[in-house]
């Protein structure tokens, strides 16, 4: 029941499932910018009952409004006209975006009233430093940079708005497809900002497995076939891809990239801010969603740790919005992961342990893998581990600081660090496709960089005397870590550079040229 739902955690598919639902009832709005918020709402309630609304800025004003019932759009769209210009042929394509403008300007624009803007990005590094100098342990910093990044309930909303209204244009196709968020807008693990990732589904399977089974025929679709799954995943979404592009509104810079190990389409989507990323369905992604999701879920010390270790990846340029040899924040957060599994005893449990809890309906076999794991999250027992950030924080640097990387891999299933079987530089287990390395594309020298960074961040925290830092007003704890080093103090760093080869130094030295002058520029654009 509902009721039992909402005191327990919800699992991952009910939330989705929820979700989108929700935005299948909400509409999009672009405002006039002297805006009278109570006559803007009286007026979109005589279609029907609003469930919720919020106001963002992005090139004006807009205004997300969800209502109670799917048929008060159905209400509104009625009421709503083509534009008008002359000078333009629109392509007649009708969404449930629209645009609003003041009948008698002058009069109305005088009953304006300001309205509150929900914010779609976070603060810039340089704010959030100062902010951080403020409080009272590094423990209390970690919260405050996990509450200026994470997605809000606003923003989430508004991603879950973007699937859906790409679902209108292949519902034209594929009548009963669906289009969901998959990565990092779903598994507690994605910061304002951030890029949306969608698959196109097709199969809504557990429908029709049981209306299959009554009568006496085998009875199927005929359906046009190819040679291979890839094949037809190119051609749909190189259709579903030009369809963005010839007749969505607000698509732009539509890039087909169907040649990819994951063929996909990359659009901007300019009416929610969203730079998106489709693809068509990939059950492996969808699960190690889930299971990030989960560990978000299970203790409140997990999304911490992983958003101050992310900040700060980006602000010593060891990751990069571009793909490279850099770690990927997915490798960083499975790092993460690894690294709260050892502790003793651990914070969150193996994803062997989480296959031993699971039931039949959470046995989930994808090509040939075994992707089972607990989905009801009230069957992990809390762990016992009380340990504070500060400590974990600093454990961190200090673990992979000191990690065998040569001998040893990262394995998530097991919570071990198990023999290499090859010889990348770095090599994490993909969890459920056992024979991948998720940091295949790390190289010796972005992993010699890590380390060394990592060691410097230790050393720092562990050298500290925050009294006097505060006293001084000098950045401390965590805020002392996201300015990038070699700033304040370059032959610091020398010292923990011994036992590495002169090679790798002089890389070393050259990319950290390159990115202290760029990581802050790209720190505070991001």
């Amino acid at each position: 029941t509902d009721a039992e739902v909402n005191t327990r955690k919800k699992t991952f598919t009910e939330v989705q499932t929820e979700r989108l639902e929700q935005a299948e009832r909400t509409v999009l709005i672009k405002c006039p910018p002297k805006l009278n918020e109570k006559k803007l709402l009286q007026y979109l309630s005589s279609h029907g009952n609003i469930k919720s609304h919020f106001f963002f800025e992005n090139r004006g004003i807009h205004a997300l409004i969800e209502f109670s019932e799917k048929n008060s759009i159905a209400s509104l769209q009625d009421a709503i006209g083509l534009p008008s210009a002359a000078e333009h042929h629109v392509v007649p394509f009708k969404s449930r975006l629209f645009t609003f403008t003041l009948k008698n300007p002058v009069s109305q624009a005088a009953e304006g009233t300001p309205v509150h803007l929900s914010p779609q990005s976070h603060i810039p590094v340089k704010e959030l430093i100062q902010k951080l100098c403020h409080a009272d342990s590094i423990s209390n910093q970690m919260y405050i940079l996990l509450n200026e990044y994470q997605l809000t309930e606003e923003n989430i909303k508004l991603r879950f708005l973007a699937c859906s209204l790409v679902r209108d244009f292949a519902r034209a196709y594929f009548p009963d497809s669906t289009v969901k968020p998959f990565g990092s807008s779903v598994n507690t693990f994605g910061k304002l900002g951030c890029d949306v990732d969608m698959f196109l589904d097709f199969h809504d399977v557990q429908k029709h497995a049981t209306k299959m089974k009554k009568g006496p025929f085998e009875m199927e679709y005929q359906m046009k076939r190819l040679p291979s799954e890839r094949l037809a995943t190119q051609k749909i979404l190189s259709v579903i891809g030009d369809c963005l592009d010839n007749f969505g509104p607000g698509c732009v810079s539509v890039q087909k990239i169907l040649n990819a190990r994951c063929p996909l389409v990359k659009f901007s989507h300019q009416p929610t801010g969203f730079q998106c990323d489709l693809s068509v369905s990939n059950s492996i992604a969808i699960k190690s969603s889930e299971l990030l999701y989960l560990y978000g879920c299970l203790d409140s010390r997990v999304r911490a740790l992983v958003f101050s270790v992310r900040c700060w990846a980006r602000v010593h340029g060891l990751t990069n919005s571009v793909p490279g040899t850099w770690i990927t924040n997915f490798s960083l957060t499975m790092m993460v992961m690894f690294f709260l599994q050892k502790r003793s005893p651990p914070i969150i449990p193996t994803l062997d342990q989480l296959k031993e809890l699971a039931d039949e309906k959470d046995k989930h076999v994808i090509g040939g893998y075994d992707c089972s794991f607990v989905s009801d999250l009230s069957k992990i027992k809390p762990t016992k581990n009380t340990e504070t950030l500060d400590v974990l924080l600093s454990d961190f640097f200090e673990y992979f600081g000191n990690f065998d990387f040569r001998k040893n891999s990262i394995n998530l299933r097991k919570g071990k660090e198990v023999n290499k079987p090859e010889s990348s530089p770095l090599y994490i287990w993909n969890p459920f496709e056992q024979d991948l390395n998720i940091s295949k594309n790390v190289n010796q020298p972005q992993l010699e960089k890590f380390v060394a960074m990592a060691r410097e961040s230790a050393w720092i925290l562990q050298k500290e005397e925050k009294t006097q830092q505060v006293i001084n007003k000098e950045p401390w704890g965590l805020a002392a870590l996201l300015i990038p080093f070699g700033k304040s103090n370059p032959s610091k760093m020398k010292n923990r550079m011994k036992g590495m080869g002169s090679e790798t130094i002089r890389t070393l030295l050259d990319s950290l040229k390159l990115t202290n002058a760029n990581s802050l520029q790209k720190a505070v654009g991001k």
